[in-house]
Formats: C-alpha cells, structure tokens, sequence
C-alpha cells in the first residue's frame, strides 16, 4: 500500500458516508505533562468504526461485481458496517458471524435486514468459509481486515486525528486483524515517524502480538474475553501483519478485570457507554503509563473503537 495517498482518496470517498467523530479531552485522565483525548469512532454510524474501510471497499466495485453479491466474515462489528454499505448503495449481500456472535450484535444486524449465516465458533474459521462461499459464486469477499481498500478506509482516521491534533504524540489503539491499526500506523507514521503507536489487546486474545513475536501468522491463544471485537485468530497471508510488524512500537496486554475497570472509567467519567474492545484501549493506556511514567507523551489519543455492547451485560459489568 503507498501512505499517505491511499489513505487520503479513501478519505474523499467515504466522506459524504461518514461521520467525522469527535476527539474529545479527557481532563480525568491528565497530568501536568500530559493531556488525553478520546477519538469517540463508538459515535460513528452503526456504533463502530468499521463503516469507513466497509465503505472504501464498496465504493471501489464496479457494477458487474455489485450486481452478483458480495459475502463478508464477522464477529458483529464490520458486518454491521457491510450492512449499512449495502443499504446506502442498493447493493445485496451475505454475512457470515461465528456461533459465538454476542446477541446484541447479531440482534442489530437482524434490524437492519442482514442476510446472516452461521459457521465455526473462532472468527478465523469463519472467514475462510465465507471466503470459499464467495469464490465458489463468484462473488466479491470483503475481508474484516485483510484488504488494502478496508485499511486504507480504516486509515482515515489517521486523517482525522491528524486534522483534530496535529501535535499528537502517541495513539494507543485496539487490535484484532489488525485492520484499524494497520491503517492508523501506515498513515501516521508516513506523516510523522515520531509519533509512538501503542496496540492494546486482551490477554486471553493477542494473536497479533503472538504473531510478532513468532515472525509469522500463528493460531495463538483465543480465550472468551470482553473484548469481542478483537478476539480470534488471523487469517493466513493478512496484510496487517507487515504493517503491524513495521509501524507498532510497542504492545499492552490487559486481562479481563482491567478491561472492566476500562468501560466502567468511561460511563463513570463520560458517561459513555462502549463495548469491551474500547474498553481494552482504556486499560492499556492506564496500564502503560503507569509501567513508563517518564514516557514523553505529551499528547495522547486514545481509540475508542465502538458501541455495541449487549445492555445487560454492560449493566453487571459497571454498575
């Protein structure tokens, strides 16, 4: 992919799609040498920031392609996204979620007409099915993760960040495929190579950093956590590998229970009400502040990446 072009076509394209999200000060979470901002892509249409790289995607397809169908993969999050495009371009379309979907997600996308299917129960598995359906009907897949236009629509947020903030100095960021941050990085790093991108994952799902770690995509560990917008494995081949592998500088495991401590420090403090992934990025920033207190990060900006949280989960979790 070449950065910062990509990124910026993808951002004139999905531009009248979008909203451009609010990155809001976080005073609770200042220090004197540091202040905090939230980038709120859990205010974004379907509550998720997925719906920028969904769009790129699809408003890249020419019309015999938009003719046949496309097919998606998705653990709730980006087939929501998907679902929006297609109604916003009349186009159909088949998503395909893991039994383990959380209900709220799949009772969304159930509102919003989706055409749901059901295979495996780890989002990597399901993915290559949904991959196998599309090639064997000819039709488009539009990976999670795993495609230049979806990172690069993912990206945009860099664009805005950098419009919203533009002495940033670090921007800890949610990862699962990789897509949101791959993007991110590529885009800020070509714009500037100082600032310091931090990926945050939940300890019983960090296959991107096991990946790292190992020099190639692994299985890696994926437990049930809160975190359901990150959880899974990668698939084989994904281009966010490469692009987390040359622009993350560092990585944050969080457990469980600091997940928690993260979504109820939001609604307390912002009343904000987000799902497990922004809940990861939260922690990690907590959590790696206080390992590096003379960190020189003077202006940080954490992702909260989305809002679909089942309520009565939500409800145990903070109150």
């Amino acid at each position: 992919m070449l950065f910062p072009d990509t990124v910026n076509d993808a951002y004139k394209q999905i531009r009248p799609y979008v909203r451009k999200t609010p990155l809001e000060p976080a005073h609770t979470l200042y220090t004197n040498q540091r202040e905090v901002y939230l980038k709120l892509e859990c205010l974004q249409h379907t509550r998720s920031f997925k719906v920028r790289g969904a769009l790129n995607k699809l408003l890249s397809l020419d019309d015999e392609e938009k003719e046949k169908g496309i097919v998606t993969a998705s653990t709730g999050n980006h087939g929501m996204a998907v679902t929006f495009g297609l109604k916003q371009l009349d186009v159909s379309g088949t998503i395909y979620l893991p039994e383990t979907v959380s209900e709220r997600k799949l009772n969304v996308l159930k509102r919003y007409g989706a055409n749901v299917q059901f295979f495996g129960d780890d989002s990597v598995y399901t993915e290559q099915y949904a991959r196998k359906q599309a090639d064997e009907r000819g039709q488009v897949y539009i990976s999670p993760y795993n495609d230049p236009k979806v990172v690069a629509g993912q990206g945009t947020i860099g664009v805005e960040l950098l419009n919203q903030l533009p002495s940033l100095d670090a921007v800890f960021v949610p990862v699962g495929g990789g897509g949101m941050i791959g993007g991110i990085s590529g885009y800020l790093k070509a714009k500037n190579p100082a600032i310091r991108i931090i990926g945050c994952l939940p300890a019983n799902s960090p296959v991107m950093l096991e990946s790292i770690e190992a020099g190639k995509i692994v299985a890696g560990t994926v437990l049930p956590t809160l975190s359901d917008g990150t959880v899974g494995g990668i698939e084989e081949g994904a281009i966010t590998f490469d692009l987390c592998r040359q622009h993350v500088d560092d990585w944050v495991l969080v457990e469980e229970e600091e997940i928690q401590a993260g979504m109820k420090l939001l609604f307390d403090e912002y009343n904000l009400v987000v799902e497990g992934a922004a809940g990861v990025s939260v922690a990690s920033f907590l959590k790696y502040t206080k390992a590096n207190p003379s960190a020189d990060l003077n202006r940080v900006v954490i992702v909260l990446c989305g809002g679909n949280v089942d309520v009565e989960q939500f409800k145990r979790l903070v109150f």
